[in-house]
């Protein structure tokens, strides 16, 4: 019976020898003093040996159950030397997590999800560094507890969960792809429980809002970004990324492939809308550091951050002067004040192109009404609101923005 003394006190001799224990359980000993575990077994009528690693780097213990595992497979008419090589080659297939990361969002991120830089950013900031030269079949479920613990305890518990639903989902992926056969994070919970933002500006913000980003430190087409949301209520990221052939007149139709719900919307432009967007060809908004692409809404959040203390202690100058928000605020706020001039919940819906119950199911199928005139009058009423906020006189006419103001780029 083998012991850890006894294998240890083997010495090399002038040529390589064996040492048996029974039912092919071996351990050989080679003149430069090398120890290597082996299961020798008879498969069609011919001798094998099956490398079961070599000693002390595999313990006793842990060549004892490569042995009984092997042993199981012969039992039941596999051949374990072949099985292994095949074991060896499934894993010459199996990429690094750094590759599938690539080929996750190429292959599926990008087409499916519209927040796919995002998606991409968070992964390769947060799981390449610590698992990108590691085989994606050995990455186990504490694995991702410990980094979400260490995301966690930086004081970022909203982009732990972030990183959970991302590799989640890129794990989902790999089983789809028979790249694995489970998913090791499947019922995992949210490190930290997210509450819903409910910001929404009150009348007084707004004004200041208005009047302070003429001198925020951000370019001249964030500042106008920012109000445009305001004015017709749509998602930050379909408002940074209007493109001229969008717009038609008076009217901008947000493409199903831009759209979160993934269905066209039509949004109306009242006259002050026409006035932020401009006459600029091309996106409207465009990145002065990615030419022919348009700012993203992350920039937006940083702008806001960089002129806006955010947290205890900021030594961010306040240029704004009112409590901190998000782009989304900005949209609803505008509902939220729509909301209160009486306009309804289903046509606030139809402006903001949230999937509402009128919207689904068999009467939605039927129902082909475009509410373009519903949406019109709402945003030319929320409009002439916004004047009498922004100037204090239902009459006045509020100008969008001045080219003068502190501009960086």
């Amino acid at each position: 019976m083998f012991t850890d003394k006894l294998i240890k006190g083997l010495k090399p001799g002038p040529a390589k020898y064996y040492r048996r224990e029974g039912e092919g359980f071996t351990i050989r000993v080679m003149p430069t003093g090398a120890k290597t575990w082996l299961f020798i077994y008879t498969f069609d009528a011919k001798r094998r040996e099956l490398n079961l690693g070599s000693y002390p780097d595999v313990s006793l213990a842990t060549a004892r159950e490569r042995h009984a595992a092997a042993k199981k497979l012969l039992n039941n008419g596999a051949d374990p030397g072949a099985v292994d090589r095949e074991a060896k080659i499934e894993r010459t297939r199996t990429p690094f997590i750094a590759d599938f990361v690539d080929e996750y969002v190429n292959r599926y991120a990008k087409e499916h999800n519209r927040s796919w830089r995002e998606i991409e950013r968070a992964l390769k900031a947060e799981i390449v560094p610590k698992w990108g030269k590691r085989k994606i079949i050995d990455i186990k479920r504490r694995d991702l507890v410990v980094i979400l613990d260490e995301i966690a305890d930086r004081g970022a518990p909203v982009m732990a969960n972030r990183v959970l639903a991302y590799t989640r989902k890129m794990f989902s992926y790999a089983v789809k792809r028979d790249v694995l056969e489970a998913n090791p994070f499947m019922g995992m919970e949210r490190p930290a429980k997210e509450v819903g933002r409910e910001r929404a500006l009150s009348v007084t913000e707004i004004k200041k809002l208005w009047e302070n980003l003429e001198t925020a430190k951000m370019s001249y087409s964030i500042r106008r970004a920012l109000k445009l949301i305001l004015v017709t209520a749509q998602r930050p990221g379909e408002v940074v990324g209007m493109h001229r052939w969008e717009i038609e007149g008076n009217w901008w139709t947000i493409p199903a492939e831009r759209s979160k719900n993934k269905q066209a919307h039509r949004v109306f432009l009242t006259p002050l809308a026409l006035e932020l967007i401009g006459d600029k060809e091309g996106h409207i908004f465009e990145s002065p550091t990615a030419s022919g692409k348009s700012y993203e809404v992350r920039t937006m959040t940083h702008d806001i951050k960089a002129n806006l203390p955010h947290t205890p202690g900021s030594k961010v100058e306040d240029r704004l002067k009112i409590a901190h928000f998000t782009p989304h605020d900005l949209r609803r706020t505008a509902a939220t004040c729509m909301a209160e001039m009486g306009i309804p919940g289903d046509i606030l819906d139809r402006v903001q192109n949230h999937i509402a119950k009128q919207k689904q199911g068999v009467g939605h199928i039927h129902n082909r009404y475009s509410y373009d005139k519903e949406k019109q009058q709402a945003l030319e009423a929320w409009e002439r609101k916004l004047n009498s906020i922004i100037t204090g006189s239902a009459d006045a006419k509020v100008l969008p923005m001045s080219r003068k103001a502190v501009s960086v780029g």
